[in-house]
Formats: C-alpha cells, sequence, structure tokens
C-alpha cells in the first residue's frame, strides 16, 4: 500500500527554506558577537542574500528579532510535547523533561545569552515582554493541540487554560533564567502537574 503524503506548496516550501537560512544567519552571527553589534547588512551577507530581500521577509530589524524569538518558542513547544509522548501517564515527569530541556536551550541559544547579558537591550526585552502576544498565541494554540490528543486527552477549555499557563510562565524565564540554588523544573512539574492528572480523568 503506498503512502500518501501532504505536499507543501513551493512557493510555501521555498518561503520556509528562506526563513530558515536567514535565521540560522542570525544564530551564527550571534556567536560572534552582541546582539547590539548584527546589523541587517551582516545577515543578508551572512544568509547569502539581499537586503532588499531580507527586508521583504522580515520588515525590520525588529522583526527579524521577532521571527527568531518565534522558532525559540517553537522549539519550546517540540520539547514540551516529545516529552508528553514520551512520558505516557507520568505528567510530572514530562513537564520535568520538556521545562529542563528548555531551559537548557535557553542558555545556550546566542540571542537569549545577549538578552541577558551585558547592557539592557529594550528592544529584545519587548519581544519577551509587552510585545509577547504573538509568541504566546502561537506556542499556546500548538501546546494546547498536543494536550487534547495526546494520551492527556484534554477538554479544549482545559487544554488552552493549561497551555496558556506554560507559555506564560516559560516566556518568563528568558530574561531571567532559573536560580543557580532551585530545580525550577522540578517546582514547577510540582505544580502543575495535579492540573494534568485532574483534566486526564475529565
Amino acid at each position: 500500500m503506498t503512502e500518501s503524503y501532504e505536499r507543501v506548496p513551493y512557493q510555501e516550501a521555498a518561503r520556509l527554506l528562506l526563513r530558515e537560512s536567514i535565521l540560522g544567519a542570525v544564530h551564527d552571527l550571534l556567536l560572534e558577537r552582541d546582539w547590539s553589534k548584527v546589523t541587517m547588512t551582516d545577515v543578508a551577507a551572512m544568509a547569502g542574500i539581499s537586503r532588499q530581500t531580507l527586508y521583504n521577509e522580515f520588515g525590520s530589524r525588529q522583526g527579524l528579532a521577532e521571527g527568531y524569538a518565534l522558532r525559540l518558542v517553537d522549539r519550546f513547544v517540540d520539547a514540551v510535547e516529545s516529552a508528553v509522548y514520551a512520558h505516557v501517564g507520568d505528567a510530572r515527569a514530562a513537564l520535568v523533561d520538556g521545562f529542563a530541556v528548555y531551559f537548557h536551550a535557553s542558555a545556550e541559544d546566542p540571542l537569549v545569552r545577549s538578552l541577558r547579558n551585558g547592557a539592557a537591550k529594550p528592544d529584545l526585552l519587548r519581544i519577551v515582554t509587552t510585545d509577547s502576544a504573538p509568541l504566546v498565541a502561537r506556542a499556546s494554540e500548538r501546546l494546547a493541540e498536543t494536550f487534547r490528543r495526546s494520551w492527556i486527552q484534554a477538554p479544549e477549555a482545559d487544554s488552552s487554560i493549561l497551555a496558556h499557563g506554560v507559555v506564560r510562565i516559560a516566556l518568563s524565564y528568558v530574561s531571567m533564567p532559573p536560580a543557580s540554588d532551585r530545580d525550577d523544573a522540578q517546582e514547577l512539574a510540582a505544580l502543575l502537574a495535579p492540573y494534568v492528572d485532574i483534566v486526564t480523568r475529565v
């Protein structure tokens, strides 16, 4: 029996590849220098595209940072989703695993390090605070779907509440990392797991 695959239209696939190449270029540049010293010209040159193409895709330097942040939250959702499916029936273990992977990845990410270190960067801080609505909406929608479709089988309203809470908590750690003298992943799991257990039994 031949398996069927959903085809991605060429233009959409090409655009996704372009965005990934650009964000990869940002990542590589941030390994060499602080965000304050990264220019659109630098990014275009690193990605092998014109400045006009870069501006057409992201609009501005702030738009580029927001695009990078969206990729970061997508990876957080991927981590939580993988943890949920790896720990069937064990909400606490899934949450510990998901948060722990996220904390480690955030600490290693060059844009997050740039935000946390050196001079204050109001443009980056706004993305994860006052202007974080796009990040929260995207991550919450994806996580809520995971909570509904996985073994948790959460009702729609409960999956939305849980996803929104998890995402808002996770974003708060971007600008302020976990305390060195506490196990934040364990503590957050202890706080949230009882709610997961309740909605799983509904």
